[in-house]
């Protein structure tokens, strides 16, 4: 979660190129000013069919303090209900995608006020989202960052990015889905060594076999390349790439039966759209489909 443990990363070996090889990264040059002046932690902008939104606290290593989620959670719920905008990408900007939770917010925070209040429990509003969401990680993606990427439907990463769970050393433990999403990514023995050490921490080379990034890019190329792949998904029908992405997202929560119900049940639904008649219309006519979401 922890922006407090960059000076012991920098100590890390891992860590040493890492400073020297983002010192000259600076945020996405086509990034604009934000939207609204509401905003004070996010920078966002749209190209074509797909939302671009840039944490935006240098200064911190993009730290994840509660007014960054809260500006996070409303900027993308605009998008989601946007029928302009048919996929997202998240981002960091200079060294870190986002480097942990804030740990200044929090350090002085007491039980009672966590469990009643629900603490981080508004981050989960992210996989509510129901349009694709591609995280374009750059640079240190460690706890409450890592954490972040994750709740992403996909994970592009820099060639140097650093994937952890520190939270350990912190005394304390994953607290918005380390400890559960990253089993389902990387496997139980790497997801106890990384949460139980705080140290071991995953190359972007070594996320990507183990299933946790989906490719590896070039620093310089991972957001071009994540926004890529977001305009290909936008241009397909957005109710179809909703029943994929909520059909994916159950195998995670229902027996492998009830799973393949419910895609089956998905499936046959498709057949009710203008744009199944559509897209499998245009495959038998050699033609490129033109989809108008319903």
């Amino acid at each position: 979660m922890f922006s407090a443990l960059r000076q012991p990363l920098a100590r890390a070996s891992a860590a040493k190129p890492l400073a020297r090889a983002f010192s000259a990264y600076t945020p996405a040059q086509n990034a604009v000013a934000p939207a609204s002046p509401k905003l004070e932690y996010l920078l966002t902008e749209t190209r074509g069919r797909v939302a671009l939104v840039t944490l935006h606290r240098p200064k911190a290593l993009n730290a994840l303090c509660n007014g960054l989620f809260v500006e996070l959670n409303q900027v993308l719920k605009e998008f989601d209900n946007n029928k302009d905008i048919g996929s997202i990408v998240i981002t960091g900007s200079e060294r870190a995608f986002a480097a942990g939770a804030d740990i200044k917010e929090m350090k002085d925070r007491q039980f009672i006020e966590n469990y009643s209040e629900d603490f981080l429990g508004h981050w989960t509003q992210i996989t509510k989202i129901r349009k694709p969401i591609i995280a374009a990680v750059n640079g240190f993606a460690l706890g409450g960052g890592c954490e972040l990427a994750m709740m992403c439907d996909i994970i592009y990463a820099g060639d140097k990015a650093v994937f952890g769970q520190p939270e350990i050393k912190l005394g304390t433990i994953p607290g918005a889905g380390g400890t559960q999403r990253l089993v389902k990514a990387v496997g139980k023995s790497k997801a106890m060594e990384m949460c139980l050490t705080g140290s071991v921490n995953l190359t972007a080379q070594e996320a990507e076999t183990a299933g946790l990034v989906s490719k590896v890019y070039p620093a310089e190329q991972v957001l071009d390349e994540a926004i890529k792949t977001a305009s290909k998904i936008a241009s397909l029908s957005t109710p179809i790439v909703q029943m994929v992405k909520d059909a994916v997202n159950q195998s995670f929560e229902m027996p492998l039966q009830a799973g393949l119900t419910f895609e089956r049940r998905l499936f046959h639904s498709t057949f009710a759209s203008n744009d199944q008649k559509e897209g499998m219309g245009a495959f038998a006519e050699k033609r490129k489909p033109n989809f108008t979401n319903n």
